[in-house]
């Protein structure tokens, strides 16, 4: 049973700042499950600049828990247990099961590790996507150990890399001919030289580098399901009886195992970057809440464009930036569904209407589109039929001359004038949904040609 502390919610400062977990509460249950460097600090930031989503829920909130931890790697995996026990309303209606991150540990001599989406486990084959520009596989759930799931992929990442300094461990899918990069840097034990004939004249160096593998595996398996004191008793006490047999090499092998392990988790930052960039956006948010005339924390945006050659398989694009910064979770396209001529300001009206059906994927503090007065008119007008999207404002820029239109103002504002800040990032959100407008685009284009012939 997990020993939590109790605070009210009034009491955040004297919430420590530490590593660990918190949760915030209203009088019958656990709503958000969180993980911080520095819990009070991380804490603070809900109440005192609350994103798109605490506003939702902020109000109920009448208890914070919150329970210490050694090392935020350990954060990581206490959040990842509390989320799967208690199921908190407002940290799984953000997500559905692609968006859950899993360690895959492949049953075999030499295991893979590596992460993966939730795995389907009433299939019998499950296609894993694996590190980008690699090529999916497909593996037996059978023969794959799963381990999560994991909210924070980013921080999942870094805890591997991380944990492989101390234990290396094989991430090929196939043995390449000869050791890669990653054994010259000690973050593999290269098992691909068992194949090699100096190793198939000595049948010991395989045993050996097996034995050494399924140590490490294990080690890293009992890390990333909490058992860190486990994980150490039994390393101590494999060095001691390899002492004992008069082992000296192996056994300082896992001594210096031991130390690094205790020197990482004691010091690893692995999600410390998220509230720093936060900090950096703090300015350029104050900026736009002023040209904006907006009272609360513009945290989320979210950026809309149109790409069609004379309206046939035109599609759509929403992309999200949360603190300034790009994030895919949030991506959506649109098949644009109209069979009529060529309208830009039809098309944006109906992904906007679309969009506004769907208050699952959260709320947006900011609304950009691509267009100009028109276009703003009839989404303002389609947002004011959705009750839950009426105090959002929506912003419009007009390609030629960059000219900004602001909801409720009479005059446009030319880009260039304003802070470097907020122009930098409008054009870094019109670009991007642009982009991924364009890339949706030429799919439908491509699969509209071939389906022709």
């Amino acid at each position: 049973m997990e020993k939590f502390g109790f605070l009210k919610k009034d009491q955040i400062e004297r919430l420590p700042a530490s590593p660990g977990v918190y949760y915030l509460k209203n009088r019958r249950k656990i709503l958000y499950i969180g993980k911080a460097s520095n819990i009070r600090e991380r804490v603070k930031t809900h109440f005192q600049q609350p994103s798109y989503r605490d506003n939702i829920f902020i109000e109920q909130i009448t208890k914070i828990g919150y329970l210490k931890t050694v090392s935020e790697i350990e954060a990581l995996i206490l959040e990842a247990n509390l989320i799967k026990k208690y199921q908190p309303k407002y940290n799984v209606m953000w997500r559905d099961d692609k968006n859950y991150f899993w360690v895959a540990l492949t049953k075999e001599d030499f295991p893979q590790i590596f992460i993966t989406h939730q795995p389907t486990v009433s299939s019998s084959l499950h296609l894993v996507s694996r590190i980008p520009g690699r090529k999916n596989t497909k593996y037996k759930i059978q023969d794959t150990r799963y381990v999560g799931p994991f909210v924070d992929g980013k921080s999942l990442k870094q805890a591997l890399k991380i944990l492989r300094k101390v234990f290396p461990y094989r991430t090929c899918r196939n043995f390449p001919k000869k050791p890669c990069l990653w054994y010259h840097l000690d973050r593999c034990p290269a098992p691909c030289l068992t194949k090699s004939d100096l190793a198939k004249q000595i049948p010991i160096s395989f045993a050996k580098m097996k034995d050494e593998v399924q140590r490490n595996t294990k080690a890293i398996l009992g890390i990333i399901q909490g058992k860190r004191l486990k994980v150490l008793k039994k390393l101590k006490k494999g060095m001691k009886k390899l002492a004992q047999e008069k082992e000296f090499e192996k056994a300082a092998k896992i001594r210096d195992q031991v130390f690094s392990l205790e020197k990482v988790l004691a010091n690893a930052k692995i999600f410390g970057q998220a509230l720093s960039l936060k900090s950096d956006y703090i300015k350029t948010e104050k900026l736009l809440s002023k040209i904006f005339d907006e009272r609360k924390f513009i945290s989320r945006i979210e950026a809309y464009d149109i790409s069609n050659i004379q309206g046939k398989t035109a599609a759509g694009s929403m992309v999200t930036f949360i603190n300034g910064l790009p994030d895919k979770n949030f991506y959506r396209k649109f098949k644009i569904r109209l069979l009529e001529s060529p309208n830009d300001v039809a098309m944006i009206e109906e992904v906007l209407s679309r969009r506004f059906k769907h208050l699952e994927w959260g709320l947006p503090d900011l609304i950009l589109i691509d267009g100009g007065k028109a276009q703003l008119n009839v989404v303002v007008k389609s947002k004011l039929k959705s009750p839950n999207f009426k105090k959002i404002k929506i912003i419009a820029l007009a390609k030629r001359k960059n000219e900004l239109f602001i909801e409720s103002k009479k005059k446009s504002v030319f880009l260039k004038i304003l802070p470097r800040e907020v122009f930098n990032l409008i054009l870094q959100l019109r670009d991007e949904a642009h982009r991924f407008a364009r890339k949706y685009h030429h799919k439908l284009k491509k699969k509209d040609t071939f389906s022709k012939d």
